[in-house]
């Protein structure tokens, strides 16, 4: 059913409760999701977005029971991935003149993935759509996460419709921000930005200054394509982006590990023994990187200003777990982060260089030598263990 936000903006979306995994597997979405489509009723009726293909013929349907499909004078297309435009065709074949407004990128997109001559009408920033008493003003918002994003503000109303800007992986029926735990909240939220927008956190800065150039009216909602809308911590949501979107760091240093017979685990707990030694004040997490999720480690490495990255030697390498969060280390493009390597070993250590040339190709700065132990790691290997780890943490002062 849809929900009304004001006067003449209603939700017409969908809440996904059964959603575990995103972009294939690659992202862990454990709270769920929502697909957020806004319905517009002004002089003329404005529908922003779609949802997922799995739910086109429930979102047509319902979609009906608010309007008259023929009485939509125009659907808004912020981004065009399938989560967002999925509906686009079930709903086309009833309705199928009706203009769409998107970007030049979103035109391209859409006919590449339906390969249809829709009705397309392009749009740049400072574009409008008059809707009678209000209209909507586009925003280009390129890669923020793809190249066709744009964002729409709604004057007299006074809402943003930022799509993937501002959004979080996060089911829930009650709509709003302050209606649901505020820690899940802002964790999920940071969870987001960490794993879709942090490679391109430098367009994300620069948006939000071009925004705050433009004079808009103070925001009544941000109204995201994922997750709840935002009306009590517009403010605090803002500070968060303009901090994550800088080379973000806090006092926190990390430890992603793995392990084949706890010998490398053994390495990690007296490393961090020296870290905390050496900087109490310092929060220090290890990391089983085979068992802990693979984007909450990811959280802990945006939040870190060091990351210590440790495994056993396999056929010449690291474990691969230890391979694969590096990969995406490097596809993240963190910034002004120091690293180091160390690792167990029996026949020999060739994981360690190759760690090393992943973490320095992911843009950490390499702090000393690596650390490794032949076999099990004895009373002198951890003492050197806690030694590597007082030394990565003077690194700071």
């Amino acid at each position: 059913m849809s929900k009304k936000i004001t006067e003449k903006v209603s939700w017409v979306g969908k809440v996904d409760w059964e959603l575990q995994t995103f972009h294939g597997d690659e992202l862990s979405t454990r709270k769920g999701s929502s697909y957020n489509a806004y319905l517009i009723r002004d002089e003329k009726t404005v529908l922003i977005d779609t949802v997922w293909l799995p739910y086109d013929k429930e979102f047509v349907s319902r979609l009906k029971q608010e309007i008259p499909l023929e009485k939509l004078d125009a659907i808004v297309m912020l981004h065009n991935e399938v989560d967002h435009s999925g509906s686009l065709p079930e709903l086309l074949r009833e309705i199928p003149d009706v203009p769409i407004y998107c970007t030049a990128k979103g035109e391209a997109i859409l006919r590449g993935h339906y390969h249809q001559d829709w009705n397309f009408r392009t749009v740049k920033t400072g574009c409008e759509l008059d809707l009678g008493e209000t209209k909507l003003t586009f925003i280009e918002a390129a890669m923020m996460h793809w190249p066709d994003t744009m964002f729409a503000f709604m004057d007299g109303e006074n809402i943003l419709f930022s799509n993937d800007g501002f959004g979080q992986h996060y089911a829930s029926e009650s709509l709003y921000d302050d209606c649901v735990p505020q820690e899940e909240l802002f964790y999920e939220a940071e969870k987001y930005y960490t794993n879709i927008l942090n490679p391109f956190s430098p367009m994300v800065a620069k948006k939000l200054k071009e925004i705050e150039a433009m004079g808009l009216p103070e925001l009544r909602l941000i109204c995201p394509s994922h997750g709840v809308i935002w009306r009590s911590h517009i403010a605090d949501i803002l500070a968060k982006y303009a901090a994550w979107s800088q080379p973000y760091q806090e006092d926190q240093i990390t430890l992603l590990y793995d392990t084949m017979w706890q010998s490398t685990r053994k390495m990690a707990e007296a490393i961090a023994e020296g870290i905390r030694s050496h900087a109490p004040q310092t929060t220090v997490k290890l990391q089983c990187v085979s068992k802990e999720d693979k984007n909450d480690v990811l959280v802990e490495v945006f939040r870190s200003k060091g990351v210590l990255v440790g495994s056993p030697t396999i056929n010449n390498g690291p474990s691969f777990a230890m391979a694969g969060i590096l990969e995406m280390m490097k596809g993240l493009k963190f910034k002004q982060k120091k690293g180091g390597v160390f690792g167990s070993y029996g026949w020999n250590g060739a994981a360690l260089k190759p760690m090393a040339e992943m973490l320095a190709s992911a843009g950490f700065e390499l702090v000393g030598d690596p650390a490794k132990a032949l076999w099990v790691p004895d009373e002198d290997a951890l003492a050197a263990c806690r030694k590597f780890g007082e030394e990565f943490a003077a690194a700071f002062d």
